[in-house]
């Protein structure tokens, strides 16, 4: 009786436990998203690249090297850095979709930043595949200290587990070094270079390193104009301007608040 118990409890328990998600084709899909397994993206639906405005040359230099990394040329991982707001991320995915339209094999793995200790892994179940792949890690920060920041070096180059020849890292961040945003860490006088260093180190290990900045007015006007017109929709000037004024801030991605706004007035859908 005992035994028949026992089996039923672990019947019952595994009829409980989901049977464990199959891992997505890397050959199927144009974007993924890497949670400690790979699937794929529900959706993948980026802005077209031309709908970026005044980031003219991060533009060209991020798009450039993903085709290079699509046709298996040397690529350089990417850190992509500066204000909020201003596009790095809507940019990554934008210029991926540029590649991608343009026929380039190349695919979207979209990574949290708590994800760094399982990217191995991940490189792993790619390493394999003829495709190339862009591991996107957004708003990366390293306010806790930790590991991180020597994880992130010995993937990007020299470690045991470095990313293979088809994978390269897209890294946004909002300071150049991916400094913590306290300096509590550094308080201790004689470790304070050799934290500062552990910190440039990281920076310089990125081949390509693009700056974003503050819009002005005239580039934020242009911003919210470009996406109008892409979209049948009434543009003021003014209005817009005091749009962001209302929200202390001028971006794209204001820009693009402001833009949802007008279609909801108007009754058509973006």
């Amino acid at each position: 009786m005992t035994e028949n118990f026992l089996r039923r409890i672990a019947e019952a328990l595994d009829r409980l436990t989901p049977p464990p998600v199959a891992a997505a084709d890397t050959a199927a899909h144009p974007a993924y998203v890497w949670d400690g397994g790979l699937r794929a993206a529900r959706a993948f639906d980026p802005l077209p690249l031309g709908l970026l405005h005044g980031i003219e040359p991060q533009k060209a230099q991020l798009t450039e090297n993903l085709r290079r990394l699509a046709k298996g040329l040397p690529a350089h991982d990417v850190l992509l850095w500066g204000a909020r707001g201003t596009g790095k991320s809507a940019l990554v995915k934008a210029a991926v979709g540029q590649v991608q339209a343009e026929g380039g094999d190349l695919a979207l793995v979209e990574a949290a930043g708590t994800t760094l200790d399982s990217l191995p892994a991940l490189f792993a179940a790619i390493a394999a595949s003829p495709r190339a792949f862009a591991v996107f890690v957004d708003d990366l920060g390293f306010d806790g200290g930790g590991e991180g920041p020597r994880r992130l070096r010995s993937l990007l180059e020299g470690g045991a587990e470095a990313r293979p020849a088809n994978a390269r890292l897209i890294v946004t961040a909002n300071r150049r070094h991916i400094v913590p945003r306290d300096m509590a860490e550094q308080q201790d006088a004689i470790s304070a270079r050799d934290v500062m260093d552990d910190k440039l180190a990281l920076a310089d290990r990125f081949g390509l390193s693009l700056g974003f900045h503050v819009v002005d007015q005239p580039a934020y006007v242009a911003i919210v104009e470009g996406y109008a017109k892409a979209h049948g929709l009434p543009f003021d000037a003014q209005e817009a301007i005091a749009w962001a004024t209302t929200r202390g801030s001028r971006s794209g991605r204001v820009a693009w608040q402001y833009v949802v706004e007008l279609a909801g007035r108007e009754g058509k859908r973006l």
